[in-house]
């Protein structure tokens, strides 16, 4: 694995960490704007759709989905509205309940 070079505070980030994960990964490929949406069941089905079309997933549909919908939310996670965060949180139910999984307690 590439060793990714640390640069001064001052220095442009032209790379930075998910950026270089989005663009070198073996990940799924996604609609663009998937997370923008604002209907959560909207959210899961696109990303359930994506993650089963996939033939580049190293894990089951249902996992590889989900760790998108969770690395979005981290990477993103600081910048983003509350609201936002809110339709994201949802759309992991959603994504459990379009697989037959049991929804998190509240």
């Amino acid at each position: 694995m590439m060793a990714l070079k640390h640069e001064p505070d001052d220095a442009p980030q032209d790379h930075l960490w998910s950026q270089h994960v989005n663009e070198t990964s073996d990940a799924m490929d996604l609609t663009p704007g998937v997370f923008e949406q604002d209907d959560p069941r909207a959210i899961a089905r696109s990303l359930k759709d994506s993650a089963e079309s996939s033939t580049r997933r190293k894990a089951p549909p249902f996992r590889s989905a989900m760790s998108m919908l969770v690395f979005y939310i981290n990477r993103a996670g600081k910048n983003l509205p509350q609201k936002r965060v809110n339709v994201l949180e949802q759309a992991k139910d959603e994504l459990r309940d379009l697989y037959g999984k049991p929804r998190k307690a509240a």
